[in-house]
This record gives C-alpha cells, structure tokens and sequence, in this order.
C-alpha cells in the first residue's frame, strides 16, 4: 500500500482511502476557515442587497397605496355616475359620504361669482340635484346651452369620504382621528351641453339648422366628473393631485326642482320638443 505524504512524525492523521486504496493525509496546521478578510466581503455583500431592498421597499408601498386609490376611484365613479344619470333621489347613502358641495356661480355679462356651500346634508336627493347643476342656466334658473342672452354659469365642486374604502372607514364612524384620515377626494361636476357650431344661434328658431341644434341640446348633455385626490386634513390638495376624468353622454331631459335650493335631475325615459 502506498501512502501519501508519509512522514515519520506524530502530527499527520490518516483522513481516508483514496482511490488504489491509497491512504490520505492531512496535517493538523493545515485545517483553514474563514478569514476576517472573507467574513468582511461577505457581509459587505449582504448589506449592499440589505440596502437594495429597503431602497426598494417604500417605492413599492407607495405603488400599492397609489392603485388602491386609484381602484376607489374607479368604483366610486362609477357610483356618481349611475346616480346623476338616472336622476336618483333615494341614494340616501350617499349622505354618509359627501359632506360639502360648493357652486361658484358667475353671471353673465357682469362676471360676479357668488360661492355657495351645502353641507349637513338629509337626503341623498339634495345631493344628486346639486352635482346635476348644469353649466349654463338662464337668468330664470332654466338649463340653457348658452349665456348669450345672459345668465350663469356654475362650477361644481364636491368633496367626499370614499365610498369603497376600508370597512374601518363605514358609517357609523364616531372616532373623530379616524374620519380625518379617511381617504377623501375632491370632484368636479360639469354637467354640458353638446358642443354645437355656435353660428346657428343667429338663425331663426324655424331653420332647420336651429331646429336640430335646439332638438339635440334639449335632449342630449355630457356629463363630465374630475376627481382630485388625495384631499389632506387641512383641506387643500397637494401641489400635483393625482387627477382622473370620466365622461359620458346622457340622453333625456333635464328637469329642475327647488327644495330650498334649485336641484335638477335627469330623467332619461323622457325627451321633451324644444321651442
């Protein structure tokens, strides 16, 4: 049998059989670990990925928190516009949500704005007839397609609680520091009349140019709602709100009401001639 490294003092040990049946040696001094150098790199390495991660990590929280908003958004949207477009007026939930709406209104040719608020709100229709305000109205309160005789103009603002947010959010919330924090939005309601080539005013009501434009703005509105977000406790936005529009056309009539303050609904199954 041969051995390897055969020496004649006690320090070697016999570690195995090699191949042949040869004997392998080691001596004891030569037995190695890590060294300091080593241990360093390593964690040197391990803190460069333990910083990578923790850079990462709030960026993806943030994106998390962004497209949970965003997702409130989209189904709260969906919400108001179903509401406004079949002229609601038993959404009483909605009054667990929108607790302010504001209408800066300009008149027209004096351009004096007048802001009026609403709050403390008991039906769901007061809501729904405010954010139905149409954009342009006659000096008699009358949905119109244009200030040209005179008028207002109205520029709705609402501000609201999120309606698919937390189960922590819901009615009925009495801890104050909770409602703060509760997500909220701010909406802006443009109820429009159907762009149309203004030329056709100057005509006589019996051209049937007037004819059809009057018909199609009767009948026919674009509904248009700009939701701002996030709302802080303060009250104001942030200096670049995240910004989302959703626009629809609502084929009915336009009918106003008064129950302190004019409200207007649409009524789609109902179409009216115009003069």
């Amino acid at each position: 049998m041969k051995l390897q490294n055969q020496v004649t003092g006690g320090g070697w040990q016999v570690t195995g059989t090699g191949r042949g049946g040869n004997l392998v040696t080691r001596h004891p001094s030569r037995v190695t670990g890590f060294t300091m150098v080593e241990i360093a790199l390593c964690l040197a390495i391990i803190g460069f990925a333990l910083v990578v991660i923790i850079g990462v990590l709030p960026f993806g929280m943030s994106e998390q928190g962004q497209n949970r908003e965003k997702t409130i958004i989209n189904q709260d949207a969906t919400v108001l516009v179903e509401a406004i477009r079949n002229g609601a007026r038993g959404a009483d939930d909605l009054t667990n949500y929108v607790y302010q709406i504001v209408n800066f209104q300009t008149s027209y040719p004096a351009l004096a704005t007048t802001v009026s608020a609403y709050s403390n709100f008991t039906s769901g229709a007061n809501i729904v007839g405010l954010l139905s305000t149409p954009e342009f109205m006659d000096s008699a309160y009358n949905p119109t397609n244009n200030l040209f005789s005179g008028g207002f103009s109205n520029h709705i603002v609402a501000y609201i609680r999120s309606m698919s947010g937390p189960a922590v959010e819901k009615p009925p919330q009495n801890n104050a520091l909770l409602v703060q924090d509760s997500f909220t939005y701010r909406v802006i309601c443009e109820n429009m009349p159907l762009a149309v080539n203004t030329s056709v005013f100057s005509l006589p009501y019996s051209d049937p140019n007037r004819v059809y434009n009057d018909q199609l703005t009767a009948n026919l509105r674009e509904l248009q709602l700009t939701f701002l977000w996030p709302q802080l406790p303060n009250g104001n936005l942030p200096p670049q709100p995240w910004r989302q529009s959703y626009r629809t056309l609502i084929a009915g009539q336009l009918t106003g009401t008064t129950n302190g303050v004019p409200l207007y609904f649409f009524q789609p199954q109902f179409f009216t001639n115009a003069p």
